[in-house]
């Protein structure tokens, strides 16, 4: 059945074919009837009238290949038709269909030009034709001529327009589909990469104590057990709060939202100084009162950044003196994390060896994402200092 089936719509050749035969047809047999009601005054059509009168209809079978040929072809076979002084009859059916589409298939400002002009060199033509019609009442007909010959006109221009806002809303539709799908993939790399920033500054800070204390741990175990023991407890503490900051960041990534935990802030800061205590620093936190309470991704970050500070230290540097500054000014929070270099007393293979990392890049990145900037630099006393400054009210990356 289905190869049986016809197709619901011809091909628009064949559409016009169809109307170019219709109105070949209309023009021929209406002109024939009008005539001869009204006798033989008139001057007969002969060859050449049926002749203009085909060519006016048939032209309209290829409109939409060359519609400007096909108008400027019945503009013409008009034109002579009514100079010749033949019988008024329906012989301008294919021009309104070639004005229709002149415009509906223009590109709009010339091909109203055209229509226009067109229409201006046809009505002079047809009144110069009708200046000795009789009765004079018959040249109503000429002036409905150029009425439909200009509302073809408008109304092709109107499809036109249409059409064109038609493709216009759908270019904007497509345009918006495609920002929000950008959208959403930015927002989505966004969020990798901020877990990623926080499963490293979770993960190398936890590690980095660790394997201090595992070092440690096998340094001391054989001569003093206690300090060996207590080695042990720290890693213990630190690789559970690891975890849990660890289920806190990856919970994003669960549809449920139970177990999870706030983002630590600058109030977990004591707590952080605490840990580094344990890995053997000697970390003194100085901080000024704030105002008023940090927005959660100021906040957020600033702790990360200290964490990552001291991180690099316990890799790096060894068992130091570490000063933690935080100054909370009226709209931007300074943080100065400085320590003094390498003890000479510190045992080196009581400690890992120090592995270049992204530590300084993550966190100029998280600066950067709150409008901020970071310096990390050498000391002249031979330590190294990491300063930050992110404003109260986060900007963005700057431009």
């Amino acid at each position: 059945m289905s190869r049986l089936a016809m197709p619901s719509r011809l091909p628009a050749l064949a559409q016009d074919v169809v109307l170019a035969a219709f109105v070949t047809v209309a023009q021929v047999q209406g002109t024939v009837v009008l005539a001869a009601s009204r006798g033989t005054e008139e001057r007969p059509l002969g060859y050449l009238g049926f002749a203009l009168l085909v060519v006016g209809g048939l032209v309209v079978s290829v409109r939409r290949l060359w519609p400007v040929a096909v108008f400027l072809t019945t503009a013409a076979a008009s034109l002579a038709y009514y100079l010749a002084g033949f019988p008024d009859g329906y012989g301008w059916l294919g021009l309104f269909v070639a004005l229709y589409t002149l415009t509906a298939y223009g590109d709009g400002r010339r091909s109203l030009a055209l229509a226009g002009g067109g229409t201006a060199v046809l009505a002079v033509g047809w009144l110069v034709a009708a200046a000795d019609v009789e009765p004079r009442a018959a040249i109503g007909w000429v002036f409905f001529r150029i009425g439909a010959a200009v509302m073809s006109a408008a109304l092709g221009e109107s499809v036109r327009s249409r059409k064109v806002i038609a493709a216009d809303a759908q270019r904007r539709a497509e345009l918006a589909e495609r920002t929000r799908d950008e959208e959403a993939r930015a927002r989505v790399d966004a969020e990798r990469l901020r877990i990623a920033r926080e499963v490293h500054d979770t993960v190398a800070h936890a590690i980095a104590i660790i394997n201090v204390q595992a070092g440690v741990t096998a340094h001391v175990l054989d001569k003093r057990p206690d300090v060996a023991r207590e080695a042990l407890r720290v890693i213990e503490r630190t690789s559970s709060r690891a975890l849990r900051e660890m289920r806190a960041v990856l919970g994003v990534l669960r549809d449920d939202r139970d177990g999870r935990v706030p983002y630590p802030g600058l109030e977990q800061v004591d707590e952080l100084a605490a840990k580094a205590r344990d890995a053997g620093l000697d970390v003194t936190v100085e901080q000024t009162s704030a105002a008023s309470p940090l927005p959660t991704a100021v906040g957020g970050a600033a702790y990360r950044i200290v964490q990552e500070a001291i991180t690099n230290v316990i890799r790096h540097a060894g068992a130091t003196r570490v000063t933690v500054a935080l100054n909370h000014g009226v709209d931007v929070l300074e943080i100065r994390v400085t320590d003094e270099g390498r003890r000479a007393a510190v045992p080196v293979d009581a400690r890992p060896p120090a592995r270049p990392g992204h530590g300084i890049a993550g966190m100029r990145e998280r600066c950067q994402l709150l409008g901020g900037e970071l310096d990390a630099a050498p000391t002249p006393a031979g330590g190294f200092e990491v300063t930050a400054r992110l404003p109260l009210v986060p900007t963005g990356p700057p431009r």
